[in-house]
């Protein structure tokens, strides 16, 4: 089985090493999410969820760059597959002409509602994270001279949006600060969350992008913080939390058939749920041998309270599939990054993969 893992880590390294060696397959990748793909830009606001500090990072050539695990992350690895030499910056620390190759937007503790995660502090919600890219493109248009050279460069570019896990993680299943699980049934609360989410899709639309790809919920259900909290047994994953997020996540489904009937609109679906099950399912074969705790943390399953600075994680990193409480491993992520871009089996993505959307 090691030799194995062995092998799949080869194939996965030369893939990149071969992509990375040509120009990039498109000319800019924007990004916008949570903490699942955040790569600093909470660094630059007051927040509780900030990940700025060892252990993070323990596994990427930076350090602790404010990504929420040990090395890379799903998006990080996606860049690499599209041939950027580099990864895609935060946006708070990205200015002029570096806005051509793309920003990363994305927050930790955000939500597609405005209140998810306030328990937090500081957090960019979608709302915030849409308007920082309608900034980006006025930049673009200096930059470029006019708006139709803007939108030609943009209509080329990938789009990535990944948001909702913290609506349900620090929103709906989250009581004590949050009255939503009381006022919405599960099928209304999926519904209020599309119907916003239809809002923002549709600004980025009228401001150029064009191949978007929206990245589904996992199965929050199956993270070490719900399974200390909800689990009784520590590992069976909680049904009514992952059922749930499946509502939401068949709705997004039908919003890229909505969007695709726009003139020269490109979505698609990456079904993140289909692959992690996948991994939690098969842990073996990809080398994993702990699935229902963080590599490091605190209380049962690791999963009551992230990472502590300076914490020293646990030796087996790559056979964890989590990370922290929240967040998968970089061994994960790459996995789930790979199958994005490639897609390993039909129900991994809806109607195509990212390789196939960049060469549209």
């Amino acid at each position: 089985m090691e030799a194995k893992r062995w092998v799949v880590a080869a194939v996965s390294l030369a893939l990149v090493a071969s992509v990375a060696r040509c120009d990039p397959q498109v000319p800019c990748y924007f990004i916008f999410g949570d903490s699942l793909v955040d790569n600093g830009n909470n660094n630059y606001i007051v927040s509780l969820a900030r990940a700025n500090y060892p252990p993070y990072g323990i596994d990427f050539a930076g350090g602790p760059s404010g990504r929420f695990t040990n090395g890379l992350t799903t998006v990080d690895v996606i860049a690499q597959l599209l041939g950027f030499d580099d990864f895609i910056p935060p946006f708070a620390a990205t200015s002029g002409d570096q806005l051509l190759g793309g920003a990363n937007f994305a927050s930790a503790a955000a939500g597609i509602r405005a209140e998810t995660g306030q328990q937090l502090g500081g957090r960019i919600p979608f709302a915030g994270q849409v308007q920082n890219y309608q900034t980006a493109v006025q930049t673009l248009v200096s930059i470029l001279g006019d708006q139709d050279t803007a939108s030609d460069h943009l209509s080329r570019c990938i789009f990535s949006v990944g948001m909702g896990s913290n609506d349900y993680l620090n929103n709906y299943f989250m009581p004590a600060f949050y009255s939503t699980g009381s006022r919405y049934s599960p099928e209304q609360f999926a519904d209020a969350l599309v119907a916003d989410y239809r809002r923002y899709l549709q600004v980025l639309y009228n401001y150029g992008a064009r191949k978007v790809v929206m990245i589904g919920v996992g199965q929050v259900g199956c993270s070490p913080n719900e399974l200390a909290r909800y689990s009784p047994d520590g590992a069976t994953c909680v049904g009514r939390i992952d059922g749930a997020i499946q509502m939401f996540n068949r709705r997004l489904v039908g919003l890229v058939d909505e969007f695709n009937a726009l003139p020269g609109a490109h979505f698609t679906f990456i079904n993140a749920y289909n692959i992690f099950a996948d991994i939690l399912a098969n842990a073996a074969s990809y080398g994993f041998t702990v699935t229902n705790a963080g590599c490091c943390g605190v209380g049962r399953n690791n999963g009551q309270v992230t990472c502590l600075p300076y914490q020293a994680p646990c030796a087996n990193r790559d056979q964890h599939i989590f990370w922290d409480a929240f967040h998968p491993s970089e061994a994960a992520n790459i996995i789930v990054g790979r199958r994005s871009y490639r897609a390993q089996s039909r129900n991994d993505v809806y109607p195509m993969d990212i390789s196939t959307l960049a060469s549209i």
